[in-house]
C-alpha cells in the first residue's frame, strides 16, 4: 500500500525540524537547486546525484502514425526532448525490499 505523496511542503517541514532554519530560506534554496537542474537540462547537460541518480534529457523522434487514445484521430508527433531518471546503486538497494514486508 503506498504510504501517500511527499510534497515539497513536506520537504520545506521535514528540513525545518531537522535544522531550524527558516522556512524561507528553505524554501528558496529548494527552488534554487530545482531551477539549476532544469537551466543544466535545458542546456542538456547530464546532471549526476551520487548516491541517488542521473537525469538527463533524451531526444524522442517524430513519429506519423500515432494516435489521440481519446479520439482514435491520427497525429503526427514531433521530435521532442524527455528528461529521464536512472536510480544510484545507493537508491537502488535503499528501496530493493519494499513489497517484500508482506
Amino acid at each position: 500500500m503506498p504510504a501517500g505523496k511527499f510534497t515539497k511542503a513536506d520537504i520545506i517541514d521535514a528540513i525545518y525540524e531537522k535544522t531550524g532554519l527558516s522556512r524561507t530560506e528553505i524554501r528558496s534554496s529548494i527552488d534554487l537547486f530545482f531551477d539549476e537542474m532544469k537551466d543544466a537540462l535545458i542546456r542538456r547537460q547530464v546532471i549526476e546525484l551520487r548516491g541517488f541518480g542521473t537525469f538527463e534529457v533524451k531526444v524522442r523522434k517524430a513519429r506519423q502514425r500515432a494516435r489521440n487514445p481519446r479520439t482514435g484521430e491520427k497525429i503526427t508527433i514531433r521530435s521532442h526532448g524527455a528528461v529521464t531518471f536512472r536510480s544510484g546503486r545507493e537508491l537502488k538497494q535503499a528501496v530493493w525490499n519494499i513489497g517484500d514486508d508482506k
